[in-house]
């Protein structure tokens, strides 16, 4: 029998000024070469990346990180699936990092929230977490990156019950209904969407998307999770930011180039980011 030939791939496409709001460099592949993957999510558009160190023992890589890449700022939180770990001396050593760094390399605190699908950690844990994280944040005054799958019922009675931001932060990688966007679009937060709002069997997930203000949309990679078409099947990286935008642009009627305006806009203004820094001018 012949060899079975591998499908060929067509290059993330270029869209200028690109902000993947949420990404994991620490797993591979970025972390097999962070340079190279850098290096192609520029030839996608991407001038800034925020990655996000969810577990204790990721906070300090996630700081040096940062420090080391003027395009990469993070966020640091514990995940509900690690909400079990979340005692105190995790949180007192949480807000340290945060009070120590917001300056300039730490944007928001998490990604944190609740996780009923897999339930790795304890619900009960992790409505406590979750709660911290916004008290957190609010004493800090910075916004917040949240994870909620299977749980936006109970999650809006947990922000509801405790005082937040005006302007509280992040509900990223959605995945809910239309109507649980709306809930978290009334409650002043904005929704981030990743490369699910491709995929064929998440229609209501791009109706959501579709729908939601201009004002307020933001798109990520969660790389290396949930390559977005045409990727399926390949872990996920910042440069495939690219072909969620262009997806989604088109399901909302505008250009890929204005709904990458709208969505940096929307990412600079909620994490407070700088604009980027510009290259520097050739030597003569």
């Amino acid at each position: 029998m012949g060899r079975k030939k591998s499908r060929k791939r067509p290059p993330p496409p270029f869209i200028p000024g690109l902000i993947d709001s949420h990404c994991h460099l620490d797993y591979a592949p970025m972390s097999d070469d962070l340079e190279a993957a850098l290096e192609r999510a520029r030839a996608a558009g991407v001038e800034q990346l925020v990655h996000i160190g969810c577990r204790l023992e990721a906070f300090d890589p996630a700081l040096a990180l940062a420090r080391a890449h003027s395009s990469i700022f993070t966020a640091i939180g514990i995940h509900p699936h690690d909400a079990k770990t979340a005692d105190d001396a995790a949180m007192t050593r949480l807000e340290q990092l945060v009070v120590e760094n917001r300056d300039d390399v730490v944007v928001a605190i998490g990604e944190t929230g609740l996780d009923y699908y897999y339930d790795f950690s304890p619900r009960e844990a992790q409505r406590e977490v979750f709660a911290r994280h916004i008290e957190l944040a609010r004493r800090l005054d910075m916004p917040l990156v949240l994870h909620i799958r299977d749980a936006h019922d109970e999650a809006f009675d947990i922000v509801d019950s405790c005082a937040t931001r005006g302007d509280p932060g992040i509900v990223h990688c959605f995945t809910g209904t239309p109507a649980e966007a709306r809930g978290w679009l009334d409650r002043g937060w904005h929704i981030s969407f990743s490369g699910i709002a491709t995929f064929p069997s998440a229609a209501p997930v791009l109706e959501a998307a579709r729908a939601c203000p201009a004002d307020r949309v933001l798109i990520e990679t969660d790389a290396p999770f949930l390559a977005p078409k045409p990727m399926r099947g390949r872990k996920n990286e910042p440069a495939f930011v690219s072909f969620t935008c262009a997806i989604l642009a088109a399901a909302r009627g505008v250009s890929a180039e204005q709904f990458a305006a709208e969505t940096t806009a929307n990412t600079r203004r909620v994490l407070r980011l700088p604009e980027p820094e510009s290259p520097a001018p050739a030597s003569c």
